[in-house]
Parts: C-alpha cells; structure tokens; sequence
C-alpha cells in the first residue's frame, strides 16, 4: 500500500477512535454509525479538506452530516 494510503488509513482509524471517544461508543459502533448516515461517505468524499482540521472540527462536522441524515447521537 502507498504511503499516501496509509496515511489516509491511520488518519481515518485516529478520527473513528476520537468520534468513538466524544460519544463513549466503542471503534466498531462509532464506525457503523459513521458509516450508516453518511458520515463515512462524508468522509471519504473531503477527506482533503477535512484533515487540514482538527480533530474536534472534524468530529463535530461528521457528528451534524449523521444527524442530518437520520442519526440521532447528541
């Protein structure tokens, strides 16, 4: 795997393991979640502008992308 790639996965594992933390989910239900309302797809789609932010912005944006797309996480 390319370098860039892993640096995309280990950034991706990172913000899944905070998101996780903020929500006091554990990794594989702070990713299903993720990935269940679009938070993922959100994700994947800017990555290159959401891992120029912090960890808490981006967390915050994926938080409102889920729940403007049914997830009800507060």
């Amino acid at each position: 795997m390319p370098r860039e790639e892993q640096n995309m996965v280990g950034y991706i594992v990172a913000l899944i393991t905070e998101f996780a933390k903020r929500y006091n989910l554990q990794q594989r239900q702070a990713y299903a979640y993720l990935k269940r309302f679009k938070g993922m797809k959100h994700l994947l789609d800017h990555f290159g502008v959401l891992h120029t932010q912090s960890f808490p912005d981006t967390v915050d944006v994926l938080a409102q992308v889920c729940a403007n797309n049914g997830g009800g996480l507060k």
